[in-house]
């Protein structure tokens, strides 16, 4: 299996740190939080990885090569304008192939086990399976509502409301069918619009994940992590 990790993006919570560093070069305990995930996936058996670029690309790309020191093999896609998530899945298709591949944020700290996105097929008609979080303070709402099924919705379920386990967080996290971008036309596209898009034909199923996950978006959350690693 294959996955993509996503390292397009400008950072801009970021700043001041990100305006010479890329931010999945940011680190936490000596080590990029690009690392931590090509690490976490290298682990899992997952070694075929692609990298997006755009925003300081070259630096990602000469620290990271082409991933031998970390046990994989890395292809890169490069963005000349920022594609935003289904943009730059959509583009790197060519390299990712025609099988159910992993995707991951760059810049997101978890200790999630990736053999158990590995290890996972999608019946027939799933288009997408995604990893899930319980909500932070600084995301109260959520994101999707998971059901006893492992169904995924973009709006509450009108069933009996104790089929409904509750509203949780996108970790950044999926094993995606190349279906779901069928028809997509290149150029920037965001991925929620196509999530909801196969939540309503009943096409996302979802797992609740409970371990150490952290949304790195502000130098204080790194600083913080930086401290609770020492």
């Amino acid at each position: 299996m294959k996955a993509m990790v996503l390292a397009a993006g400008q950072g801009r919570r970021m700043l001041p740190l990100t305006e010479t560093v890329p931010k999945p070069l940011l680190e936490v305990a000596g080590c990029p939080l690009i690392e931590w995930q090509i690490q976490s996936l290298a682990r899992a058996g997952v070694r075929d990885l692609v990298v997006n670029l755009h925003y300081l690309g070259e630096a990602i790309q000469a620290r990271l090569g082409n991933g031998e020191h970390l046990g994989v093999s890395i292809e890169y896609s490069t963005e000349d304008v920022l594609l935003e998530t289904a943009g730059g899945i959509n583009q790197a298709l060519p390299l990712l192939g025609e099988a159910p591949f992993i995707i991951c944020n760059g810049d997101v700290w978890t200790d999630f086990d990736y053999q158990k996105l590995a290890s996972l097929s999608l019946p027939d008609g799933q288009l997408a399976h995604l990893v899930l979080v319980p909500n932070a303070k600084h995301h109260p709402g959520g994101d999707f509502w998971l059901d006893q099924e492992g169904m995924l919705s973009s709006v509450r379920p009108n069933e009996v409301e104790n089929t409904c386990l509750g509203k949780y967080t996108y970790a950044g996290i999926a094993l995606l069918s190349p279906a779901l971008f069928a028809g997509l036309p290149s150029g920037p596209q965001p991925l929620a619009p196509l999530l909801r898009q196969a939540m309503d034909a009943g096409c996302v199923s979802g797992q609740l994940f409970q371990g150490q996950w952290v949304d790195v978006g502000t130098p204080e959350r790194l600083a913080q992590l930086n401290r609770q690693q020492t």
